[in-house]
Parts: C-alpha cells; sequence; structure tokens
C-alpha cells in the first residue's frame, strides 16, 4: 500500500493519479490519494477515472473540510451475480 498527497496539484489531480497508481502500484495493490476537494468536482471525476481504467474503488471519504482521500486495488472490481431463488410453497 502506497500513498500519494496530490493535495498540492489541486482540481488538476487526475492525469497525476492515473501515472501513478499505472507506474508506482502494482497489480493487487492499494493506493492511498488524497486531494483537496475544491468544488467536489474532482471526487465525481475520480470514482469515473477509476471505473474507466478498471481499478476497484475501495473507499471513498472526506478527510477533513477541504481534503478528500480515495483507497483504490488495482484490479478489476468484482462482480456480484445475485439470483433470485424462487420458493414453492405447497
Amino acid at each position: 500500500m502506497k500513498r500519494f498527497d496530490l493535495r498540492p496539484l489541486k482540481n488538476d489531480f487526475i492525469e497525476k493519479m492515473v501515472e501513478l497508481i499505472n507506474y508506482e502500484i502494482i497489480d493487487g495493490e492499494n493506493a492511498i490519494i488524497m486531494f483537496e476537494i475544491g468544488d467536489f468536482s474532482g471526487v465525481q471525476a475520480s470514482a469515473d477515472c477509476v471505473k474507466e481504467n478498471n481499478w476497484t474503488l475501495m473507499n471513498s471519504i472526506k478527510f477533513n473540510e477541504v481534503d478528500w482521500t480515495l483507497v483504490i486495488k488495482k484490479e478489476k472490481p468484482e462482480v456480484v451475480v445475485v439470483e433470485n431463488e424462487e420458493k414453492n410453497e405447497q
């Protein structure tokens, strides 16, 4: 697990986040990313980026009044299939 502080980049952190996860994190490893909230657009943009890159968003929380923290696992999200069971009542 590695931690990256991208708060100095303000709203321009997405490109750097992708670069760090691609080159500094091995498959199956977690990354902790901190960034400045700003107008909250970075929160949705980061979640979209995680999905586009086929990583798993483990956690996304407001750290304090100005910072947000993500925990991202560099692996494909697990797909859970829920099947409905029919009960035959007699």
